[in-house]
């Protein structure tokens, strides 16, 4: 059987790449672009550096940076605003998951109208919008190579999932420089995400032999540079590795999919505010051994790549081994648990059910290995609570 793949039309990966804007724009045949970031990428001169560049190759262009961490609909409506009242041709996402997913809500709004409801899963959102180009500033989400981008609900708190070629940005300039200003949370927190990428396309039920390729060596990049990362934000060979995977694992989830962990992260993430990296690793240990008995072979198979397995052992010993590693790289990267992070208990068990049915109307779980039932999900957040709380001082 055949898979189809979907990629950026244009790609410049590595030091640098980020100046190649200019001449993309020219390659594009655009002329007037808006640039779609957030704060933190004023503040640390970022946007000031793109701006730069189109100022001396005499581009004129529009800024939105009121993009909001975990984007919702109310957040990114003046940046639709801006769209439909100006002459812009192209947008410029700048920034991490946040800044790229909102801006590919935008360049859909601001070109075709509506709300974003209209274009959620499962919806195949076809239509082109302003062409994007994406420079991610962290080595995490890969929004820059996918098919799919999240929306908060305004009004319901729903993460909503969407999908389609619509939302794949025509070009990606994949820069590790831009990572080594990060802070260790954002550093962890995002590079764990890129390693759940890469798992869940390797073992979701849409797995193909050009996503393996891409998911498999986005492991072996990941896995032991994360620790390395964190510890040493200024480690350039540590720093374009961890780039390079997850841009190859956004490349294998976009064409694959993800599967559980990103279904019950959604809800999360949407709920409690606890940002997308951070809630993936949050459930990373304990839904991989929940899918572990329908994918063992593929399971041994992220453990090998990932080098905490090696070819002597047998499959059995080779995912023990990894469920072992999962939990010492969250405490090693001080993920903390619900309760660590703030999350009130009668909250929490007052919306499970919700985040269950939540966590199945995105479409993820059903490409999990072990397809899960809403009674399996929410005993799978019940039990997530009770063994993290068990285990925390607090």
């Amino acid at each position: 059987m055949s898979a189809s793949v979907l990629l950026p039309r244009i790609m410049e990966i590595g030091a640098g790449a980020s100046r190649k804007v200019t001449a993309v724009l020219r390659r594009l045949g655009c002329q007037r672009p808006l640039i779609v970031t957030d704060a933190m990428m004023v503040q640390l001169g970022y946007v000031q550096q793109i701006q730069a560049e189109l100022e001396k190759a005499g581009f004129t262009y529009g800024l939105f940076s009121e993009c909001q961490p975990e984007p919702a609909e109310d957040s990114i409506r003046a940046g639709v605003g801006m769209v439909r009242d100006g002459e812009f041709d192209a947008i410029i996402a700048l920034g991490g998951g946040s800044p790229i997913d909102s801006a590919k809500a935008i360049a859909i709004l601001g070109r075709y109208g509506g709300e974003m409801q209209d274009y959620r899963f499962p919806r195949d959102v076809i239509e082109e919008g302003l062409p994007i180009i994406a420079i991610p500033t962290t080595a995490g989400t890969g929004s820059e190579v996918t098919r799919f981008t999240i929306i908060t609900d305004s009004v319901s708190d729903e993460k909503m999932l969407c999908v389609g070629q619509g939302f794949m940005p025509v070009a990606a300039l994949v820069d590790y420089e831009l990572t080594l200003s990060l802070p260790a949370r954002v550093t962890a927190d995002t590079g764990i995400d890129a390693l759940t990428h890469a798992m869940e396309a390797y073992v979701s039920r849409k797995a193909n032999p050009y996503s393996d390729t891409q998911a498999l060596q986005a492991m072996a990049l990941i896995a032991p540079n994360l620790r390395t990362v964190y510890r040493e934000p200024g480690n350039r060979q540590a720093r374009e590795a961890m780039m390079l995977g997850a841009t190859l694992a956004g490349i294998a989830f976009s064409n694959a999919s993800v599967a559980l962990v990103h279904g019950m992260s959604r809800p999360i993430g949407a709920h409690f505010h606890v940002p997308h990296g951070l809630s993936n690793a949050m459930l990373l240990p304990e839904i991989t051994a929940y899918s572990v008995p329908s994918a063992t072979t593929r399971y041994a198979t992220c453990a090998r790549i990932m080098g905490v397995a090696d070819e002597r052992d047998s499959n059995s010993v080779a995912v023990d081994k990894l469920l072992v590693e999962l939990k010492a790289l969250n405490r090693d990267l001080q993920v903390p648990s619900f309760v660590e992070y703030g999350i009130k208990e009668a909250r929490f068990f007052e919306l499970v059910e919700l985040m269950a049915e939540q966590a199945l109307a995105s479409g993820s779980p059903a490409n999990n290995p072990r397809k899960p039932e809403k009674a399996e999900v929410v005993a799978l957040y019940r039990r997530i609570w009770e063994n993290a709380s068990a285990c925390s001082p607090v």
